[in-house]
């Protein structure tokens, strides 16, 4: 397959992992904002000129627009911005600041911005307690088969047979757990508590930093304790509420270390290179799809979560910036002056703009893109 079709193929199977996720973001905005008595103006997936659309019985606009990446939610009486546009009347009779959004309660308001991330973590929850529930979930028991050699475990004495039960006292339950831990702890050094025989040995291990290839078949600098599981481990079947309770556990886990990861990133412990945008996105979705529909499932969850956590950063443009404004508002008991609001919004869409371009960056290095360039002017 030549390149243009990879690109083609990958942009795809990207456009039809995020626009059902912009979607529920969007309504979850929606419906608390219709809860809450507010008109909405415009639904609409996509930014710029409109591609197609119609308008319901209560007068919102339902489209899809011409740049696919985001979405968003215009109501009535809210203050518009460069990316949503709009224009805020200039007088509003007593019916229509019943359903403009900035005569509702702080609290109200909130809600209806904080809807959007929250939607999108429950929409990560019901989507894996249905796949977990229908197709069952891997379980890989954390007993060690083989020891690499020269590896950080053979250097503690771990021995294939043992049973690793706990990580510096937490405590492990499959192999994954293992994995995880390791991938955010990096070299730092380990507390490693076995099951041996039937009596526990606590030993300490500082996994090693190598080089190995992703599953793009890039090279990527990854910890690695040295033991393997050569089972591939049982699909073990839940009842719904197993499989309800281990979808919660999954996205809790999951969001705590990306959030983890992310606070390693700014104090320099891990690479702001591993920060990937739209194009290494687009690219693992394709390459995740070739690996079957289970994986292209949590793929989804994955993409859902990061959706919903980054929305909550207190950055004016997102939603958590948002929050932090009505929070700001809550406190003082009015809000913000309109001067302040509108340079927050200034700084936060450089900020998104600048992270966008340095993300953006990131994946023409990681995708060759910068070298093949470079080796047609040298």
């Amino acid at each position: 397959m030549d390149i243009a079709a990879d690109f083609s193929r990958n942009v795809f199977v990207f456009l039809l992992l995020l626009t059902p996720l912009v979607f529920v973001h969007e309504l979850g905005h929606f419906l608390v904002a219709r809860w809450c008595g507010v008109r909405v103006e415009v639904f609409s997936i996509g930014f710029g000129r409109e591609l197609f659309g119609f308008t319901d019985k209560h007068g919102t606009r339902w489209k899809f627009s011409l740049l696919p990446l985001g979405g968003y939610v215009r109501m009535f009486g809210q203050a518009p911005n460069e990316l949503e546009g709009g224009e805020l009347p200039v007088e509003m009779s007593e019916a229509d600041r019943k359903v403009s959004f900035m005569n509702k309660s702080v609290g109200r308001r909130a809600a209806i911005v904080a809807a959007g991330p929250i939607a999108n973590f429950i929409f990560a929850i019901l989507v894996l307690t249905v796949l977990f529930w229908g197709f069952g979930k891997q379980f890989i028991s954390p007993v060690i088969d083989e020891i690499s050699p020269g590896s950080a475990a053979q250097e503690a004495g771990l021995l294939p047979g043992d049973k690793i039960i706990a990580l510096n006292s937490r405590q492990i339950a499959t192999f994954e757990e293992v994995a995880d831990y390791i991938h955010l702890n990096l070299d730092q050094p380990l507390q490693v508590t076995v099951e041996r025989n039937g009596a526990q040995q606590t030993v300490m291990a500082t996994p090693k930093i190598i080089v190995q290839k992703d599953i793009l078949g890039r090279d990527a600098q990854v910890a690695r304790l040295g033991v393997i599981s050569k089972s591939g481990g049982p699909m073990i079947q839940l009842g719904l509420t197993d499989a309800a309770k281990a979808a919660v556990d999954y996205c809790y886990t999951k969001t705590t270390e990306m959030l983890q990861g992310l606070w390693q990133m700014i104090w320099g412990v891990r690479p702001a290179s591993e920060i990937g945008g739209v194009l290494r996105i687009a690219t693992l979705s394709g390459a995740v799809a070739e690996i079957g529909f289970y994986q292209l499932t949590i793929w989804a969850v994955m993409l859902s979560l990061n959706l919903g956590l980054i929305n909550l950063f207190p950055v004016p443009m997102l939603d958590g910036g948002h929050l932090a404004y009505y929070a700001v508002e809550a406190a003082r008991g009015r809000p913000l002056s309109e001067g302040a609001q509108e340079w927050g919004l200034k700084i936060g869409l450089a900020m998104v703009l600048s992270l966008m371009i340095f993300a953006t960056w990131n994946d023409l290095v990681y995708l060759k893109v910068v070298d093949f360039f470079h080796g047609l002017f040298t």
